[in-house]
């Protein structure tokens, strides 16, 4: 059962494992860094698909049966999926799962989504509730345009500071069962807000929420950022990123920039990847590349201690046309290798 470590983190003593994982992207972020290491690549972004949302649906419900099947179980076997992604009423992932035949529980942590769906699944599992529990997210660059900002067809500039939403959708199996990649601890995150009212400035937006959750977790676990081959967030850009160190620094005296990484800025090189701008972002960015060449090099032993930290801002396309500022939440997952 989770045991309560200082005032907001939970160990999981009997440390569930990842089974399988799988992660699927879009043309631009198979063209990426990280190309090789996704599961497959849409070069077309419809997907076939009448729609932007119906092609999201597509992707979310790829991820997660390859993750089922190279779990080696079926959909029949899963007890309870959490999955959401940024569509209004969590309608791709809805869509995309809903012949699945498994327990749903739908969830909203915008960018954060797959750290959330992570930490509820495996406290699942610690629970002894259910003995398999799948962790799911998605987005797509058109629909979330669409839906948070303009549609394409408006052709509108996009700042410096903007970051652009991955078109890529991640899964996780998590088990009681053995496995090489473990969850050793998660802490659900508290609501940070700095008054960013810029829709096009997420990682500033995001970065307090990541500072907090950072540091609650490392006085909670008496640790240091040395502790950890890496401090992963997702996805700050590198405008957050930027700001995350320096707050870590001025708020809590606390140096991680020799441990930090971000998933926004691993799945996009900014410097020849057109239209990039800051990075990447989007609830699929983070789970794309967790679920890809983070599990794989844990597995592997090349990292044995990550501490991923999904970020998200709670912003509506109504809250931003009625000048609301956008208050953010990050939640972290202590991923262990075996």
């Amino acid at each position: 059962m989770p045991v309560r470590l200082g005032r907001y983190t939970l160990l999981l003593p009997s440390m569930p494992g990842i089974s399988g994982y799988a992660a699927v992207a879009g043309k631009k972020e198979g063209e990426g860094p990280l190309g090789s290491a996704f599961d497959y690549i849409y070069e077309d972004g419809t997907a076939g698909e009448k729609s932007w949302e119906k092609a999201e649906s597509i992707i979310h419900r790829d991820a997660v049966t390859r993750a089922i099947s190279k779990a080696g179980v079926s959909p029949q076997d899963a007890d309870v999926i959490f999955a959401g992604d940024l569509l209004n009423q969590c309608t791709g992932s809805t869509f995309g799962i809903r012949d699945m035949g498994i327990p749903f529980a739908g969830i909203y942590g915008a960018c954060s989504t797959m750290a959330l769906s992570l930490a509820m699944a495996s406290v699942w599992i610690d629970s002894r509730v259910c003995d398999i529990a799948v962790a799911s997210t998605s987005s797509h660059f058109c629909s979330a345009e669409k839906q948070f900002r303009m549609p394409l067809e408006y052709g509108g500039q996009r700042t410096p500071t903007s970051q652009w939403t991955a078109t890529a959708a991640g899964a996780a199996v998590v088990s009681k069962n053995e496995c090489k990649a473990k969850i050793e601890k998660v802490i659900v995150g508290r609501i940070q807000d700095y008054g960013i009212k810029d829709p096009n400035n997420m990682g500033a937006a995001m970065a307090p929420a990541a500072c907090r959750t950072i540091a609650d977790f490392l006085r909670d676990t008496n640790t240091n950022p040395s502790d950890y081959d890496m401090i992963l967030t997702g996805d700050l850009g590198s405008v957050g990123s930027e700001l995350l160190c320096e707050l870590m620094i001025k708020q809590e005296n606390i140096d991680i920039s020799s441990v930090h990484e971000d998933c926004g800025l691993m799945i996009y090189d900014t410097s020849v990847q057109k239209d990039t701008g800051a990075g990447g972002s989007g609830c699929g960015c983070s789970a794309a590349v967790l679920c890809s060449d983070i599990l794989r090099r844990i597995e592997n032993g090349e990292l044995k201690k990550v501490f991923f930290v999904g970020t998200g801002a709670l912003m509506s396309g109504i809250s931003t046309l009625q000048s609301e500022s956008i208050p953010a939440v990050a939640h972290g997952v202590l991923l262990t290798g075996g």
